[in-house]
């Protein structure tokens, strides 16, 4: 029978250096027991560092890391209740299945037949009941991260670390995998800290994102107050792309800003807006595109591309270029056209100045 334990993550003002460069200046984050917390952000954010000063593959300078309330910040990794499931599965290539999830168990001193015995029960965990006898070169890329999966969940760790798991999948097998990660990690309740630059793969999967930038945290929250609510440019155009506008917040009550966007007034949720000055996130599916005689944003067509399901326009406006998604269409607009711009009630974000 696989338990679960799962245990809290602390840092403590940790930082981390690697010569004269600096990958984490000083980072405070807890991560509460049963959740899966995803750390999100570009490449060179410090997202991966993160992750292995927590497996123990690196150390910080300063600072300390808890693991369900104990101190690990200098122990070796073999010394730390946790799994780590890699991008590359990293699967012992003339080893059965089977033979992959119990080695670990045996390294640790269970018995031949009781780690055979778990290891069957963590193949039929991820759904490969019967397939432990396969090799990995028998398996789909979707089955071997199952496998390294199961293998890391066997060893009933406090923490479960995925490292950009389903980077090696193609885009139609990441959505199946990524939920039967998700459904596995509910149904067992073990916290899980999970490592992506892939924004959908973030807001699919987590209770909670942490988006990193330049070694610090630029926001933490649940994922759709972070997709609704962005505290910054950056965040709004990295968690699923915007239309960052400059607008001017003409009055605010009970949660509802007026404001104006060049010669066009719109209402927006907020839970606070001061009057003046301000940026407007606008979600490119959140624009509504008409003919050049109705009401909105004056605009002209630069660019227009039929998708199938839906035409993406770039347009042109007095208030910049703006990135448009359009699912509701008979006929697409071609380039050059006059068009207007209206926004819709959701996927609207203001951003304080």
């Amino acid at each position: 029978m696989i338990t679960v334990k799962a245990g809290s993550v602390t840092f403590q003002n940790v930082a981390k250096s690697f010569g004269a460069f600096t990958a984490i200046p000083d980072l405070s984050l807890t991560i509460e027991p049963g959740t899966l917390v995803t750390l999100l952000g570009p490449s060179g954010c410090g997202k991966t560092t993160t992750l292995r000063m927590l497996a123990g593959l690196e150390h910080p300078n300063s600072g300390r890391i808890l693991i369900g309330g104990q101190d690990v910040t200098m122990l070796p990794a073999n010394e730390r209740d946790v799994s780590m499931v890699f991008q590359s599965y990293a699967l012992f290539p003339h080893m059965s299945s089977l033979e992959n999830v119990a080695y670990g168990l045996q390294s640790s001193g269970l018995g031949k037949k009781e780690a055979r015995e778990k290891a069957e029960e963590g193949l039929k965990l991820v759904g490969l009941a019967g397939m432990g006898q396969r090799l990995p070169a028998e398996l789909s890329g979707g089955q071997q991260q199952r496998v390294a999966v199961a293998r890391a969940l066997v060893l009933e760790p406090q923490v479960l670390l995925l490292d950009e798991p389903l980077s090696n999948l193609d885009a139609r097998l990441r959505r199946r995998v990524r939920t039967e990660i998700r459904e596995l990690q509910q149904r067992l309740g073990f916290t899980a800290v999970y490592v992506t630059h892939d924004q959908d793969e973030a807001l699919a999967v987590s209770d909670r994102i942490v988006v990193m930038k330049d070694g610090q945290i630029a926001q933490s929250g649940a994922p759709r107050e972070l997709y609704e609510a962005p505290a910054s440019p950056f965040i709004a155009d990295f968690m699923g792309e915007a239309n960052v506008l400059p607008c001017e917040v003409i009055r605010w009550e009970a949660g509802e800003a007026l404001v104006r966007v060049s010669d066009v007034e719109h209402q927006v949720y907020s839970v606070q807006a001061r009057t003046g000055a301000a940026k407007l996130a606008v979600r490119p599916g959140s624009i509504k595109i008409g003919n050049a005689n109705g009401p909105g944003l004056k605009g002209r067509v630069l660019h227009s591309a039929y998708l199938g399901g839906h035409v993406e326009y770039e347009v042109e406006t007095d208030v910049g270029t703006l990135f448009v998604i359009d699912h509701d269409f008979d006929e697409a607009h071609p380039a050059s056209s006059d068009v207007t711009l209206a926004f819709k009630k959701r996927g609207i974000a203001l951003i304080p100045a």
